[in-house]
């Protein structure tokens, strides 16, 4: 997972040449990536459906401690939650599934949910074939868009796209396309790295009341 910061020698090079090397561009945000333990990050996602061409808006707070715990609380719908200890994933979204919460194992069904950080930062020169997207403004960030092609078919999307920070190398959004044709965009509003991230915030119990769903296991 730890990858060499060669970004370094960008630091010499002209925005044309820095355009046409999204190797180094990615080499950036990986570097970032390899220092952090734990993130805060607030965040805004699109869903956009290709048989309705509707969009869905949510808005949450994540936190995430490496490797594979992570905290989803949506504030926007309120209520929604997705917790990962690194060996389950639970779903639970009352706004649209009332009374019920799915439990997948990580690996298995839990791919459904996947941690895209490490989908997309763990070792990304050898899971994707790289392309530069061009420039892009995200937040007021001036960022460089890296396209990335899945080597492998066990990849849970069919392609993505990371626009990462000309400054400090941060993704400042993600955008993944599934194999439906259905778009999930990600833009970071806030992050805050290696913060205190304590066990159990990665904990779920299903309220009372509510059904516990087990796709993928004998019987379901």
């Amino acid at each position: 997972m730890r990858l060499a910061p060669h970004f370094l020698a960008l630091t010499f090079l002209s925005p044309a040449v820095r355009a046409q090397a999204p190797e180094a561009t990615l080499d950036r945000a990986a570097a970032v990536y390899a220092k952090m333990s734990t993130a805060h990050v607030t965040f805004t996602q699109t869903l956009t459906n290709p048989l309705t061409g509707k969009d869905v808006t949510s808005k949450g707070d994540m936190i995430e401690r490496l490797p594979g715990h992570y905290l989803v609380t949506f504030t926007q719908p309120a209520g929604d939650r997705i917790v990962s200890d690194g060996r389950v994933v639970w779903v639970y979204l009352p706004s649209t599934n009332p009374g019920q919460a799915l439990k997948f194992s990580v690996g298995d069904g839990g791919a459904h949910v996947p941690d895209f950080t490490s989908w997309l930062l763990d070792k990304p020169k050898d899971r994707f074939t790289l392309g530069d997207g061009g420039a892009a403004t995200v937040g007021g960030h001036a960022t460089r868009v890296v396209t990335l092609a899945p080597k492998s078919k066990n990849t849970p999307f069919s392609s993505a796209k990371l626009w990462i920070d000309d400054a400090d190398g941060i993704v400042r959004q993600f955008e993944t396309v599934d194999a439906n044709g259905s778009v999930r965009r990600v833009r970071i509003d806030s992050i805050e790295m290696n913060v205190p991230a304590s066990g159990h915030l990665f904990t779920f119990t299903p309220p009372a009341g509510v059904k516990v769903y087990e796709p993928g296991a004998s019987g379901t």
